[in-house]
């Protein structure tokens, strides 16, 4: 095992016979940050960043996200891991991924679920979420950053969705440690039947088996307004599609909701356009 120099983290044997290795912050401003500065400065990638704190801590469409000590802050950087146009991908391949590590840490649990785009869900509450942002380097590379966040001991108060925290729901293996392991583990497993993107279809069917409200009824609070249907699936590049009275929509970014969303929230995505592209939730 690779330990950190200040705290006693580690990488699965897997992650670490492939070649990933990992860096820790006791405090760091974003670890996502972090990974984007260590690819344009020429980093070869494989690399997981982790932090104790973040003080400026991102979320989807420019949300902050909370990051008070005691939860996974993490973020995997990877060079060229698949063509330009499959890299958006990774957003699915990271919630597969996350899911199955949580997964590990709480039993063959059904109220774990994956929530469209990539939240991870127990009984509707969020645990965990992703970010995914890339960038072009110098050389004509692609520079892809995985964020992940993982509730294990605290997590915030409700806003637009109700949270829980491993500690909470109840496992011994709650610490951030244990997640890591695993997390590295699923990430090495779950990368390779992707195949730079060559298995997608594989990808979604395991995303599929997970989702959360697949076959009901569904809010989407979308870029350009609300949409309300059955959520039937999502398509081949990852589109979630709605019926909507007997007319199906394909949605590429929006908010879903299993009641009705808040007041507000329209605007709040809305403002969020254009971000959508390039980065996927986190928290």
């Amino acid at each position: 095992m690779l330990i950190s120099s200040s705290t006693l983290l580690h990488l699965a044997e897997s992650a670490l016979a492939q070649a990933y290795r990992l860096t820790h912050h006791p405090q760091i401003g974003s670890t996502n940050d972090e990974a984007l500065s260590l690819a344009l400065a020429g980093h070869a990638g494989r690399l997981w960043i982790v932090a104790d704190a973040q003080t400026k801590g991102k979320g989807r469409l420019g949300r902050q996200w909370i990051s008070p000590p005691g939860n996974l802050y993490a973020s995997l950087l990877l060079i060229d891991p698949a063509p330009v146009q499959k890299a958006p991908e990774l957003g699915f391949v990271a919630g597969v991924a996350l899911w199955h590590a949580l997964r590990d840490c709480l039993g063959d649990d059904p109220r774990l679920e994956i929530k469209w785009p990539n939240d991870i869900l127990h009984a509707g509450a969020k645990l965990a979420g992703i970010l995914l942002e890339s960038t072009q380097l110098k050389s004509g590379g692609l520079a892809c950053v995985i964020g992940i966040g993982v509730n294990c001991n605290s997590h915030p108060e409700p806003a637009l969705y109700p949270a829980t925290d491993l500690a909470h729901i109840g496992t011994l293996l709650s610490q951030r440690d244990e997640v890591l392991i695993r997390l590295s583990a699923a990430f090495v497993t779950w990368l390779r039947v992707w195949d730079e993107g060559r298995h997608f279809a594989a990808i979604r069917d395991e995303w599929l088996t997970h989702a959360a409200g697949l076959g009901t009824p569904i809010s989407v609070a979308a870029p350009d307004g609300a949409r309300d249907g059955i959520f039937e699936t999502i398509d081949s590049n990852g589109r979630l599609v709605l019926n909507a009275g007997g007319k199906t929509l394909t949605l590429e970014a929006g908010d879903v909701f299993f009641a009705p969303p808040p007041i507000g929230v329209l605007a709040g995505v809305r403002s969020g356009l254009g971000d959508t592209m390039s980065r996927e939730e986190r928290r």
